[in-house]
């Protein structure tokens, strides 16, 4: 042990303080790196997506969401490394021999390497996603049945937000059904019925005539990319006409328009006296009486039926 004298000499703390002096560096360097790799990482996205908008053939917004996607997930993934590389050499300058550390790891990753299928199964899923532009951050999509907004797609998850607020979260592995429902465009489809008495031409005049009084209209103007198209007559149901229609919208717009043009469907079919069909349903009830019940209202009507038969009046 070292003795008084020891302790108050200077000298006895230099290495430590030496030390100190280079975690702190080390802490240091590691930000910058990860601050200055942000900065590249977001010039290389602006780069791309200037480079990819000269070329043509693709939307901006989809190019900013693809290039937001990759972006994220390569940050992640480099700053993982940087900061693994600085904990290292962090355990090195505080006297921890890493190399047996370092062999141990690479052991261990041998070993995990053989139990963790469903994590390599994983982490290839959302490669793929990545390389094959399925989905992107901020697009909304259907996920296993589950819809929502893409918040993050990670290496191993990929994270839908609800419209009712709830989290659902995803493995890529395990991802077997996937419907991107704002990828270049949209579509909102409206299925319409009207009554077997009414003018199908009449409607479909109807619809004409909102749709393009929606086409000259803000908000609704920027986001129809093409008139609305009327297939016709689709199918003769039970109660009703169907008619199909569609408007083609920016990609998450669909929804805006739809709910205007609906609104003014009701509207304009209520003034021109056209019927939009709902089903209804009738319920008949049947009283349930029991015997003693039956035979006390039969006495009662029996003894109405006499006292009227007979001129009497009927007391009170």
């Amino acid at each position: 042990m070292p003795n008084w004298r020891e302790l108050l000499d200077l000298k006895f703390y230099l290495p430590v303080l030496s030390n100190l002096v280079r975690i702190v560096f080390i802490l240091l360097f590691a930000y910058v790196c990860t601050r200055a790799l942000g900065r590249v990482l977001r010039a290389l996205r602006d780069y791309a997506v200037k480079v990819m908008r000269e070329r043509g053939g693709v939307p901006e917004y989809e190019l900013a969401k693809r290039a937001e996607t990759i972006c994220n997930l390569a940050r992640k993934a480099l700053f993982a490394v940087i900061w693994v590389v600085a904990g290292l050499m962090i355990l090195k300058e505080m006297n921890f021999d890493v190399r047996p550390l370092l062999a141990g790891a690479g052991i261990v990753g041998v070993a995990v390497g053989f139990g963790a299928q469903n994590i390599i199964k994983d982490v290839l899923g959302g490669l793929s996603m990545m390389l094959e532009n399925q989905v992107r951050v901020n697009d909304i999509a259907i996920i296993n049945g589950k819809g929502g907004l893409v918040e993050e797609i990670n290496l191993r998850t990929t994270v839908l937000r609800g419209e009712d607020g709830a989290v659902h979260i995803f493995s890529n592995g395990n991802i077997q059904s996937l419907s991107n429902l704002t990828r270049e465009f949209s579509f909102y489809v409206f299925d319409i019925s009207v009554s077997y008495q009414d003018d199908t031409d009449a409607a479909v005049a109807i619809l004409r005539e909102i749709g393009s009084q929606l086409s000259g209209e803000e908000p609704y103007q920027s986001a129809i990319l093409a008139p609305l198209e009327i297939w016709g007559v689709d199918k003769l149901g039970e109660s009703g006409v169907t008619i199909k229609a569609r408007f083609k919208t920016l990609p998450g717009k669909q929804w805006l328009v739809g709910r205007e043009m609906n609104r003014r469907i009701k509207k304009h079919f209520q003034e021109a006296a056209i019927d939009i069909p709902f089903p209804t349903q009738t319920i008949y009830m049947t009283p349930v009486l029991s015997p003693e019940l039956r035979n006390e209202l039969k006495q009662v009507v029996r003894e109405v039926l006499q006292e009227g038969g007979a001129g009497n009046p009927r007391k009170a």
